[in-house]
């Protein structure tokens, strides 16, 4: 595996390091390192927009969609140096990394035309309507249905866990469209105007005070017949693929962003004398090392071009760091003791530190909880059957 990036990968490393950090240092130094999602919406747009302008917002991308046809070393070089900067949070990560490549890879010429510039500008917002209130990490059980009438798709159920939607202007919905169906089978991708009666946004409060998840309630909600990605029952083909997609390049993003946490947890250990505890300087050593591990498993992961094949690196890599950071957010705790209480101060150096705590709960819940990815692992990875129901 080659780990190092050539010459020219470095040239573009110092051309979007600089340019990330001149919009971090200066017009948009209001927004830099904020930590919650739900902050600052209006600037965040704002950002998007000023990424698209000068073509950063989607540099994998071909050109003639708003990208810059970037080599895969450069997409990674670019997540890195967007954390490093202190950039916040995309908040249209949805579109970017998940709609928008999805949309390439399956959408008409017609459905890229009428898509993809509006996420390309940061014009459009997107969400996810996967899960559900009985089907939280097994897509193949959605109950949402999807009939045609009147050349629309007429679409009534619930999702949830609904990231962002109440800031969304477009959603994807995976529906059963074939009536009778089961598992996998019958189900259709459909895109969706979030804007229309038939949509109702309902946030949901979370343990660290913010509302980024949401329920989503559709009742006749209508998309036009061409909005659907793919064939009608191809739904869960093109889910799958989008999946694959969550596990790309932004994988790497994400762990600079670790690393900015765990940096920060070094500092408080140093700043408090925590660090001169043996048992703190162990667990400290023991993130470092699953940090790296994580990084070397993702550039793994990102070897295999084929998205149909989800290989172990895939497979394990969710279970992987969503444990790590939660062991992450509890060792925060531990480091500042009886100090993690006064979280949300606007005064409080460490006051990062207890929202990675708090947000970690969900890290290993949503997305796939770790039992439904030790299954996923147990029955892909490993080859091993699965017991028939009844069974003790």
């Amino acid at each position: 595996m080659k780990l190092g990036f050539s010459a020219e990968d470095e040239a573009f490393r110092a051309e979007c390091a600089g340019w990330l950090q001149m919009q971090m240092a200066g017009p948009f130094a209001d927004i830099r390192g904020i930590p919650n999602l739900c902050d600052e919406i209006p600037r965040r747009k704002e950002w998007e927009q000023q990424l698209a302008a000068d073509r950063w917002s989607c540099i994998g991308w071909p050109a003639a969609w708003g990208g810059r046809d970037a080599t895969l070393a450069q997409q990674v070089i670019f997540a890195e140096e967007y954390a490093r900067a202190g950039a916040p949070n995309r908040i249209n990560h949805i579109g970017v990394e998940l709609a928008g490549p999805t949309i390439l890879a399956f959408g008409s010429e017609a459905q890229k035309a009428q898509y993809l510039p509006d996420i390309a500008a940061g014009r459009k917002i997107w969400c996810q309507g996967y899960s559900e209130p009985g089907a939280g990490s097994d897509l193949a059980n959605v109950k949402t249905r999807a009939r045609m009438e009147d050349g629309d798709w007429v679409v009534d159920g619930q999702k949830v866990w609904t990231s962002l939607a109440h800031y969304s202007d477009m959603i994807f919905v995976v529906a059963r469209s074939e009536e009778g169906s089961k598992g996998p089978k019958g189900l259709s991708f459909l895109l969706m105007d979030m804007d229309q009666p038939g949509i109702e946004v309902r946030p949901i409060r979370q343990i660290n005070g913010e509302a980024e998840f949401n329920e989503t309630f559709l009742t006749e909600a209508r998309c036009p017949a061409d909005a659907m990605l793919g064939a009608a029952g191809d739904g869960w083909k093109v889910a799958m693929a989008l999946l694959a997609f969550e596990r790309g390049v932004s994988t790497l993003g994400q762990q600079m962003q670790f690393r900015n946490e765990l940096d920060a947890v070094i500092a408080a250990a140093r700043t408090n004398g925590k660090a001169a505890d043996p048992i703190i300087r162990q667990r400290i050593a023991q993130a470092e090392i699953g940090l790296r591990l994580m990084r070397y498993g993702a550039l793994r992961m990102l070897s295999n071009t084929d998205l149909s094949d989800i290989d172990g690196a895939a497979l394990t890599y969710k279970i992987q760091w969503a444990t790590w950071r939660r062991d992450l957010g509890e060792l925060a705790m531990d480091v500042l003791g009886q100090e993690a209480e006064i979280a949300g101060s606007d005064h409080y150096e460490w006051g990062v530190l207890p929202n990675i705590y708090l947000y970690s709960r969900s890290d290993t819940i949503y997305g796939g909880t770790n039992q439904i990815q030790r299954n996923l692992i147990a029955e892909r990875g490993l080859g091993m059957p699965r017991e028939p129901r009844g069974n003790s």
